[in-house]
């Protein structure tokens, strides 16, 4: 399958390595896995009782195995609010079976977990996970410089009909230099990731900071008139139609224990 594909070439990577294979001097560096992890909710004690769990339990287990960049997130405008949104980072997927085995023999983290996981009082409504692999030009997370306050998050996806497609448009960013284009008008990239598991495939989904949002407003207007964006959606090849199905976004503040703020 094109998702296992995907990959084969880091595996064999690996394996060469440990051979006592030589590297070569321009090998790119390796592509981080992220996990993001919807927690939907209904209003009143379950978002405070999940803000909690996260805060007290889940993030310092993941501290303590040196597991991230990571952030954590609720919805200024998104579909199905309340929720949470977990974003952590792995350096592969090998790492991230490892650190979910270490928290699983982790006492300290297994007692919040017990407490959140209650039989009687539940404390969410459902959870939703998707795996991405991160983009080749950006291959983990950029954390937004520290400033005055917290940045306001951006998080975009766009499915396309096929595989082909989803990987043109991967490509679009990559080598044709949308990523770049949206540093020069102002916004902040977080990560870029192609999911390899999840709903809606095939798609990509990246996150984009922001000082506030009237700094969102004037970057996107400024992209929008870039004379390299014009230049760029006016091939034929790049036409929206041709690569992109379906385009959702959700506007997200960090929480006041993330690290990503």
């Amino acid at each position: 399958m094109w998702y296992i594909r995907l990959f084969m070439n880091r595996r064999n990577f690996v394996v060469s390595a440990a051979a006592g294979a030589a590297a070569p001097a321009a090998a790119a560096p390796p592509r981080a896995v992220f996990e993001l992890r919807y927690v939907r909710m209904r209003n009143g004690n379950q978002g405070q009782r999940t803000s909690d769990f996260y805060s007290r339990w889940y993030l310092p287990a993941l501290q303590r195995l040196g597991v991230g960049p990571c952030g954590f997130f609720n919805a200024v405008i998104g579909e199905q609010s309340p929720f949470l949104l977990s974003l952590v980072s792995y350096p592969s997927l090998a790492a991230m079976e490892t650190a979910m085995e270490k928290m699983a023999s982790d006492r300290e983290f297994q007692k919040g977990f017990d407490e959140y996981n209650s039989m009687s009082e539940p404390a969410y409504i459902r959870m939703e996970s998707s795996l991405l692999r991160a983009f080749r030009t950006m291959p983990g997370i950029e954390v937004p410089p520290a400033g005055s306050g917290s940045h306001i998050f951006e998080l975009r996806t766009y499915e396309s009909m096929n595989v082909k497609a989803n990987q043109r448009k991967v490509r679009m960013f990559d080598d044709d230099g949308e990523i770049d284009i949206f540093r020069r008008c102002g916004m902040l990239p977080v990560f870029f990731g192609e999911t390899f598991v999840g709903r809606n495939l095939p798609n990509l989904t990246y996150m984009l900071a922001y000082p506030d949002m009237a700094a969102r407003e004037k970057a996107w207007r400024a992209f929008g008139a870039h004379p390299d964006w014009q230049k760029l959606r006016a091939r034929p090849e790049l036409a929206d139609a041709l690569l992109v199905s379906n385009i959702s976004n959700s506007i997200l503040r960090p929480l006041p224990f993330s690290p990503i703020q």
